[in-house]
């Protein structure tokens, strides 16, 4: 399972030739369509429909994870507080990817801190 936190989407969004060849790459190894937690959109989206477009043209093409249930949430609480770093939403990407899932993010820091208490999930910076 591939996860994306804002700086996945906002890189695989960008009208580029690497991020084609990165998107054609994930779909022959099976891991397309990618998850996005619906929260990670308060962070890639500008609320304006013309800044936004790539992203939103982007996100037709991921299947956007709408509800955190309340074990996700207390999943993602639990890596905040054994990691003791990352944000709410960092902590809620590496829980929808565990166990063993590959998140790409553009700052790999604070999620491969939180991914050390989580079963298997793989950070790679894009």
């Amino acid at each position: 399972m591939l996860v994306l936190d804002s700086g996945g989407v906002t890189r695989l969004a960008e009208h580029s030739r690497q991020a084609a060849a990165l998107i054609l790459e994930l779909r022959a190894q099976g891991l397309w369509p990618p998850l996005v937690p619906s929260v990670v959109l308060v962070e890639c989206l500008q609320g304006h429909a013309a800044r936004d477009a790539l992203v939103n043209r982007f996100l037709k093409t991921c299947d956007v994870v709408e509800d955190v249930d309340e074990a996700l949430a207390r999943r993602a609480a639990l890596l905040r507080r054994r990691a003791r770093r990352g944000s709410a939403v960092d902590a809620l990407v590496v829980a929808l990817a565990d166990p063993g899932g590959t998140v790409l993010t553009s700052d790999p820091g604070d999620l491969g801190s939180l991914a050390l208490y989580a079963r298997g999930v793989v950070i790679e910076k894009i």
